[in-house]
This record gives structure tokens, sequence and C-alpha cells, in this order.
């Protein structure tokens, strides 16, 4: 169990996918007598990258924060072609029931929002309550294109600077107000130091694999059924203004779809805020209060 000055105490658990792997969670103790809440991080990040906002729900309600396959403290796939958003549902479904969890909150971050979509399609009911953070059912085509340019690249460094001067290098435009000591603190969530001294991204590269095999060209999934889905249950969405994965117009037609909607817009942010900013902070506050 580990603790620090900004992050409450928080559990390591494990637990085993369908194909054997061992995956990793955070469990934060909260209320019992209240839905638990479940945050999904994006495609190369892990369970560190919600730490801050976990500790914040945490005395509220148990707040469970996975590794998905590939990341953090949780196994690597034997093949990479399991590296897709249905098979980290299948691995969530796993976690879920064995820890009896029949309904939930979920907060989801990119791909962590793509994943509560596809678990809303099977089941809307369980999710009492949703966050998505700068996600939607349409992905634009630039974001993809950015990612492609980072992910998978395998890159190591000699010191934690140099990490940070590299992440600002890829992801300045996406936050132009970040300080040196900002992107220290990114760099030491999706960055670990390695036995060999040197510090690389925290993630399988394989991960990449399936995502940059996929053609271009081919009309993405229809994914305003399982938005729609997910509209039952109350939504709150976050998006930067900056945003190059979810654009302005596609969240004006999630509003048509799902009235009832709550969208919070952060400044001078591209993809993806990182929830710690005072205006996420208070949204998600006051969404979560009104839920069980």
């Amino acid at each position: 169990m580990t603790s620090t000055a900004t992050e409450t105490a928080w559990a390591d658990r494990f637990w085993e996918s369908e194909d054997g792997l061992t995956l990793h969670y955070r469990d934060y103790p909260g209320d019992d007598t209240r839905l638990p809440a479940l945050c999904l991080h994006g495609l190369t990040r892990n369970a560190r990258d919600s730490g801050e906002l976990a500790a914040r729900i945490a005395p509220q309600r148990r707040v469970l924060v996975p590794d998905m396959r590939g990341r953090g403290d949780s196994d690597y796939a034997k093949d990479s072609a399991s590296y897709n958003p249905p098979q980290y549902v299948a691995d969530l479904e796993r976690l879920l029931a064995g820890q009896g969890i029949a309904r939930f909150i979920a907060i989801g971050t990119s791909l962590g929002g793509l994943m509560t979509m596809l678990m809303a399609a099977e089941n809307a009911t369980r999710i009492a309550g949703a966050v998505l953070n700068d996600i939607g059912p349409v992905i634009e085509a630039d974001g993809i294109e950015k990612i492609r340019t980072y992910v998978g690249q395998g890159r190591s460094f000699d010191t934690w600077v140099q990490a940070a001067r590299a992440l600002k290098d890829v992801h300045g435009e996406a936050h132009p107000t970040f300080q040196l000591e900002d992107w220290l603190a990114m760099a030491k969530r999706v960055m670990v130091l390695g036995q060999g001294g040197r510090i690389s991204f925290d993630y399988d590269m394989a991960v990449a694999d399936p995502f940059n095999a996929a053609d271009s060209n081919a009309a993405p999934p229809d994914m305003w059924p399982a938005f729609e889905a997910l509209a039952q249950a109350p939504l709150l969405l976050v998006r930067g203004d900056r945003s190059n994965l979810l654009s302005a117009a596609s969240v004006a037609e999630m509003q048509k779809r799902a009235a009832d909607m709550q969208v919070v817009t952060i400044a001078d942010t591209g993809h993806a805020p990182l929830l710690t900013e005072p205006p996420a902070l208070a949204a998600i506050d006051a969404f979560l209060e009104r839920l069980p």
C-alpha cells in the first residue's frame, strides 16, 4: 500500500485475464454504501494517470484504477493482436465479476471512454453515470495521425529532465501553458526507471501494432449506438478546447443525442485534459455528488 502527500493510500491488487495474464489495479477504499467508480486510462497511459483524481474521489466511494494489459504493472500480452478495445473490455469484465461489482460509475479518458461506450452497448443499465474525457463516437483523423507519430516509438532517456523535454516536444501544442515541473510530473506518470538506469515509457511498445496496422482508409465503426446507450445514464463530457481528437461539431451532435449531458471545456488544452484542472475537478465533484 502506498501514499504520498497528494494521494490517499491504495492497495495494489491483481486479477487474471482469460488468456492467463496477471493484471494490476489500484484499489482506493471509500464508502461502500455508494457505487464504486472506475478510472480508465488512455492508450499509452497507466493507473498512475488517475492518482490525484482517484484520491479525491475515494473518501466518498471506492475507486478502482486498472492498468490495462501491456501497461504499468500488468503483464504484457503474449499476442499483440489482443491489444484492442473489445479485449480490454473483456479483461475489465473479469475484474468486475471477481469483485462482485454489478453497477458502477465510469470515468474514461480517450481509450477508457471508448471502453465505457462499448460496455454500455452490452448492458447500459450497469453504468450509473459516466465521465468521458476528450472522447466521443467520432474520432478525428488528425488526432489519430498525431498518435501514430509517437505510439510504440520505444525511446528512452538518461534523466527525468530529458524525458520531460521529450514529452514537451511531442505534446507541447496540447499543453501550451505547462512549465518544466508539469512536464516532469507527466513524465513520472507515463514513464518508469528501468533496471539499466534508463527511463522509458511504461507500456509494451507492441500496443502500437494493431493501432498502426489498421487501414486508415477504412470506414470507422459506428459508435453512435454505443454512445446513445450510454446516454441513458447521466453524462459529463470534458473536452480540451484545442483537442484534435474530439471536434466541436461532434460535441454538438452528442448534445443533440444526449440533451442532459453536461459539458465542461478546458482552456488552452488539447488531447487530453489531465482531469486535475480546477474546472474539471469542480465539474466532476458536482457530477459525482448527485450519483448514488
